[in-house]
């Protein structure tokens, strides 16, 4: 790989002679894309008859149409609409379970062609050196990825659950140091820690701000919204309805409007872009992006979906294409290099029909999508793929022999059970009354319950296992299983009996990795991720396809939250509460508390 990286399109500094000889026509471009109307983010309009002259990787001016004269290569955009490539400032790659170099073919697919991401899910299995493995794939990607540096690994304390990585305050300002990919501090998800003054929380916020990083967030609760911004948060993508979205706009925080598929828990954005649809706030702080994907939906719906629902919630085709490129490149000052048509900047364009959906994309001037396909070019680009140490495919270490259920009480008792909810992130603490009963089938069919059980996966115990209760799960037969169990990511179980659950267990310790469905001792649908647990190494096409299985498979097996929102009961971070390897937690308090007590 190679011709395709950020790297390939030389610094504006070492070009400015040949592009203003370009713009002023003593100079030929390499490609004029002619016959469009063009999508100005910095005005916010769209001007008919125009064409784009590109030159080196970079865009040299936009022009009337029929300005251009020379023999230059030119393109017919046959009065489709040219727009800059779409900048997400808020990603995941590891949600994706690709790798970067993957994950590029579906940014590019969707017109999508910078995105600013946090590989805390990486950093929390292999430390830094995680992070920097992601960080030299997505150098060989073609796309222009940067980092957010995690700021919360582990995302509470030692106390609370076991993780594989603990990324320091001084090993943060270490990878600021070393890597100019690193532009900002990721996002600071332990919020209650921060808003009560903690002094590790504190110290990484200093490592970002000592360096004149800015700090991304994620909050819950209009009561932490003041303290959060004033530790220096200025940016967040968990506003989740208008109220407190325009608490973090009045407190100077930029809002990342998170669009995500209905059914999942990342579709926040119709209820807080009522901050200016109803309530009259300026979108000039205000972007959209993607937060998590899984391959399929990452394909269905990218950050190029997210922008036409923002123009279904009310706003302009060409205010929510801003928000969508121009916002988020400002938001990290690269506004200079990215995210709109102006002289100078990358030529990263994409034609979009009357509709908004993209229908070709060039990424450095160079076309790697066209009508909604990729390119040869960019097929042999993704042939090849960036391979990881090899520690991180050996991130799985279990021992020999696991309980994975609690034992039947022989008195009554009150359990301390999860109540699932839709869509899926906060979870409820219901308290159940738990008479003496022959078998644990009988307390599921009364009560609506079954198992839950999160398994310490980084070889840094003797093998901890925490049993729970899941309440409102529906889970009907079998058992389901995943080793992207957030943040720690350590293995969540669900199950109806303790045979499934470790058949569940033992596919994934055998694959390094994966989310599975299991029904009567046979795994019927597996996603396998061996790459620290989180990322497969197949094309991301060809993950979709397992995805689609799989999700069909869990929703079969009776499942009332989607895997992603399953992957979240472990997230110690946001109430009520949750289970780690440790127990289950009681979130704010940040206490453990057991499974039964005393009837």
């Amino acid at each position: 790989m190679g011709t395709l990286t950020r790297f390939s399109v030389q610094p504006l500094s070492a070009m400015t002679r040949r592009l203003a000889a370009v713009a002023m026509g003593s100079a030929e471009p390499d490609l004029v894309i002619g016959g469009a109307r063009v999508l100005s983010t910095y005005s916010e309009r769209i001007l008919p008859d125009r064409e784009v002259w590109i030159a080196g990787g970079r865009i040299a001016a936009v022009k009337p149409a029929g300005s251009h004269k020379g023999s230059a290569k030119r393109y017919d955009a046959k009065g489709g609409i040219i727009a800059p490539g779409l900048v997400d400032p808020h990603i995941h790659i590891e949600s994706s379970m690709v790798t970067a170099c993957a994950y590029a073919e579906a940014a590019l697919l969707n017109g999508t062609t910078t995105i600013f991401c946090d590989s805390h899910e990486i950093g929390n299995v292999m430390d830094v050196a995680g992070v920097e493995a992601m960080l030299e794939d997505a150098r060989e990607a073609p796309l222009s990825i940067f980092l957010t540096v995690p700021s919360t690994v582990p995302a509470t304390s030692p106390q609370l659950e076991t993780a594989g990585g603990d990324l320091t305050p001084d090993k943060i300002g270490a990878l600021f140091d070393k890597w100019p990919e690193a532009v900002a501090l990721g996002e600071k998800m332990d919020f209650v820690q921060v808003a009560m003054g903690d002094e590790r929380s504190h110290a990484i916020l200093a490592a970002a701000l000592q360096r004149g990083r800015p700090v991304s967030g994620h909050v819950y609760g209009r009561e932490f919204v003041s303290a959060y911004a004033a530790s220096g948060v200025t940016d967040t993508h968990e506003a989740i309805d208008r109220e407190i979205a325009d608490d973090m706009l009045e407190a100077g925080i930029w809002l990342f409007l998170r669009g995500g598929p209905p059914t999942t828990p990342w579709h926040s954005l119709p209820q807080a872009i009522r901050t200016i649809t109803e309530l009259g706030a300026s979108h000039k702080r205000i972007a959209v992006c993607t937060d998590d994907r899984d391959a399929d939906d990452l394909l269905l719906f990218g950050l190029d979906w997210v922008v036409r629902e923002a123009i279904k919630a009310g706003m302009s085709p060409e205010k929510a294409w801003s928000m969508g490129s121009l916002h988020g490149a400002t938001r990290f000052g690269a506004e200079g290099e990215i995210g709109g048509l102006g002289g100078g900047r990358r030529a990263d364009l994409v034609l979009l029909d009357d509709a908004m959906k993209p229908v070709n994309t060039w990424y450095g001037g160079e076309l790697v999508v066209e009508g909604g396909k990729i390119t040869p070019l960019l097929d042999r680009e993704l042939s090849t793929r960036y391979r990881y140490p090899e520690a991180a495919y050996h991130t799985v270490k279990l021992p020999k022999e696991l309980k994975l259920t609690p034992e039947l009480p022989t008195e009554p008792v009150t359990v301390n059970a999860i109540r699932t909810e839709l869509p899926g992130i906060t979870l409820g603490h219901e308290k159940i009354r738990l008479e003496p009963a022959n078998d644990w089938q009988s307390h599921f069919d009364r009560h609506g319950l079954c198992f839950v059980t999160v398994v310490e996966r980084h070889g840094k115990s003797d093998g901890n296992v925490a049993h729970g209760l899941l309440s409102n799960f529906a889970l009907k037969r079998g058992a389901v299983a995943s080793s992207v169990g957030h943040d720690s990511h350590n293995i969540i179980i669900a199950g109806v009996n303790e045979a499934d659950m470790q058949v569940a267990l033992r596919a994934i310790q055998d694959t390094q990795g994966g989310v599975c469905v299991v029904v009567d001792g046979k795994v019927t649908a597996m996603v396998e991720l061996p790459i620290a647990g989180l990322l497969s190494d197949k094309r991301v096409t060809e993950v979709a396809e397992e995805m689609k299985l799989l999700k069909k498979e869990w929703e079969a097996a009776g499942c009332s939250i989607p895997y992603m929102g399953f992957n979240l009961i472990p997230l110690s971070v946001i109430p009520e509460i949750r289970i780690t390897d440790k127990g289950l937690v009681l979130v704010p308090q940040m206490e453990i508390a057991p499974l039964f007590e005393d009837a």
